[in-house]
């Protein structure tokens, strides 16, 4: 059975999956990247591809060859990164709510600010004031404070040099859309109807351009849908890992 592998969104770490692990069927391996989760920041050019090695690299260490690879937000971005670097190791994809396209001009300006300011300051501020009101579709905001209460406790625990790197890796990142046309393995897109940073119109231009990608939408969640609708992202899972194996 392949292995199913997922990665984190930014600014968080592998424990965002641990209400999917619980709802799969499927063995789920969740690697912290480089500088979450305890582990060192990458003494490195701040890239993208820095992250993919470091998987391939973890891979390599638990002897899984082939797998299908996914990831939220930033771990979505790692992941088209790894397909682009380590092609042969992607048996299957899963996107979710993440987007192929690179930043525009003012929102790579905006991240590089904002990790030079976290640096500057040592303090991982801005991520709770920018980044953290937008990770929420608007009903869990307001249905579900404790949903609320962990993400910001989440958030306040990223490093701010890690969160840095991130930023300045996410800034420098290319677009996607041609790697991800290459890529003609099983491939699930996955969108909150509410996520307002990698919005629904996102994911259907990446479905449109994987030769074979289907589109899931989830209802009143919005960027963090593995954490809003487990059990609903780990059904969706489920059925790519059946496509895979099938």
């Amino acid at each position: 059975m392949t292995q199913l592998v997922l990665l984190h969104a930014f600014p968080l770490d592998s424990q965002m999956y641990t209400g999917v692990a619980r709802h799969m069927s499927h063995q789920l391996l969740t690697p912290d990247l480089p500088g979450f989760g305890g582990t060192a920041v990458p003494n490195a050019e701040p890239s993208l591809d820095v992250y993919a090695d470091a998987v391939a690299d973890e891979l390599d260490r638990l002897q899984v060859g082939r797998v299908v690879l996914g990831g939220t937000s930033m771990g979505g971005y790692v992941t088209m990164a790894f397909a682009r670097r380590h092609r042969d190791r992607v048996a299957g994809l899963a996107l979710i709510d993440t987007k192929a396209s690179a930043d525009t001009p003012d929102a790579a300006q905006g991240r590089r600010a904002m990790a030079a300011q976290m640096l500057r300051e040592q303090t991982n501020a801005p991520l709770l004031d920018v980044v953290a009101p937008k990770l929420l579709g608007e009903t869990t905001a307001r249905d579900r404070p404790e949903v609320v209460e962990q993400v910001r406790g989440w958030v306040s625990d990223a490093p701010p040099a890690s969160a840095a790197f991130a930023q300045q890796a996410m800034a420098a990142r290319p677009d996607s859309t041609d790697t991800l046309r290459a890529l003609d393995v099983p491939s699930l897109i996955v969108v909150g109807t509410e996520d307002v940073l990698t919005p629904p119109a996102e994911s259907q231009a990446m479905a449109e351009v994987l030769p074979d990608g289907e589109l899931r939408q989830i209802d009143g969640v919005g960027h963090l849908s593995p954490v809003e609708a487990p059990a609903e992202v780990a059904s969706v899972l489920d059925d790519l890992m059946g496509r895979v194996d099938g």
